[in-house]
């Protein structure tokens, strides 16, 4: 039943029937009540996309996500996470969270376009940004509050949140110069996702503080994905000159290069040592032996968005200057079995393992930093 009907019904006007549903003070108690009587007897839903086009809000908040097939399931629990945290808040002001997943062989920024143009939702989060995201240069011109999760060389002003890969850079490699490393290959995305890229720097710049050159072989790419990881363990393994560590930007490809170690017979936190990511997403202290590796909190990461993304809302609804603000999101080292120290005989035999598990002596803090713009 539409309000047509209700109204044809009441033997009333469509226009009388909308402002009683709407609690206007021009209508009569005794209509209102006739009215709400019947539209719930007869089983009356509202046309929710019309009264938002009326109202100018859906009560909706829209997450982007780009699809990934090489690592589909991993991804979304990734994601799953933040959304849990990020609809905590959303909850709170009666607003609803909607997933927008576009296809692998979608364009991300027609897609955005889309959304946008139809005035599906409230406000936005995108994800994966790239090293240049037309989605941020589209989104700055047009009237509807966003937060880009991940940086961008593109854009003005906008609200953006990242985690902190010059911490987790930073941390990694000083703690394998501790052990004794030297030779340390890096291993990053191979598409064009930005935060590949601020790690893959981050990475040199560590090295190069010590005086540590990073060779374009010790520099391996591959897919996000545990086939990716084992593909990158097997151009790390044909070198004649192997590393003796490595740094992997994400976890899922961790697990493919332990695989082909162990396979090759050069197991990890042995012959090599081996530092991951984030062990939110795949818990590397399952693998064997146990990976060093980082953690945050995806649901407060979340909350993070909810909360940031309804002052931008509340902002434009007010008609006040928009709160604009960016944060990098910290992680701590968690050191696992897998980064030996080197002897200083060099004989393989004697490496020595790190404790299966132990908080990092390098930390943020336990709270995330923040600069607002």
């Amino acid at each position: 039943m539409n309000i047509h009907d209700l109204a044809r019904h009441l033997n009333i006007s469509i226009g009388t029937v909308s402002r009683a549903l709407n609690g206007r003070a021009d209508v009569s108690g005794e209509t209102r009540k006739r009215v709400l009587d019947a539209a719930k007897r007869l089983g009356y839903s509202p046309n929710q996309s019309g009264r938002s086009l009326r109202r100018g809000a859906t009560g909706m908040v829209g997450f982007m996500v780009i699809a990934n097939r090489a690592r589909a399931l991993k991804g979304e629990a990734f994601f799953m996470t933040i959304f849990d945290g990020l609809q905590s808040v959303l909850a709170k002001h009666s607003l609803d969270l909607v997933i927008y997943y576009c296809g692998a062989d979608q364009n991300p920024e027609t897609y955005v376009k889309r959304i946008v143009q139809r005035r599906l939702v409230d406000g936005l989060i995108i994800s994966q940004t790239t090293r240049i995201d037309h989605r941020i240069d589209y989104l700055i011109r047009q009237d509807l509050p966003f937060i880009a999760f991940g940086r961008s060389r593109s854009g003005g002003e906008h609200s953006w949140l990242d985690l902190d890969f010059e911490s987790v850079a930073a941390q990694s490699i000083d703690h394998l110069y501790r052990n004794g490393h030297r030779r340390i290959a890096v291993a990053t995305t191979s598409d064009d996702v930005n935060f590949g890229q601020v790690y893959l720097e981050a990475c040199r710049a560590e090295l190069a503080s010590r005086d540590i050159r990073l060779t374009d072989e010790l520099i391996i790419r591959g897919s996000m994905s545990e086939a990716g990881g084992y593909n990158i363990a097997e151009r790390l393994l044909a070198l004649e000159n192997r590393p003796t560590a490595v740094v992997v930007v994400e976890n899922s490809m961790a697990i493919g290069l332990y695989s082909k170690l162990h396979e090759a017979g050069v197991p990890p936190g042995r012959d090599i040592a081996v530092v991951g990511f984030d062990r939110s997403l795949t818990n590397g202290l399952f693998l064997k032996p146990s990976l060093t590796q980082f953690s945050l909190s995806l649901v407060d990461l979340g909350c993070w968005l909810g909360e940031h993304l309804l002052e931008l809302i509340e902002a434009k609804r007010k008609g006040s200057p928009i709160p604009f603000a960016r944060k990098i999101w910290p992680l701590e080292m968690v050191v696992g079995g897998s980064t030996m120290s080197l002897p200083a005989s060099g004989d393989a035999d004697s490496l020595e393992t790190s404790p299966p598990e132990q908080k990092s002596h390098f930390k943020l803090g336990a709270r995330p930093t923040e600069a607002s713009v």
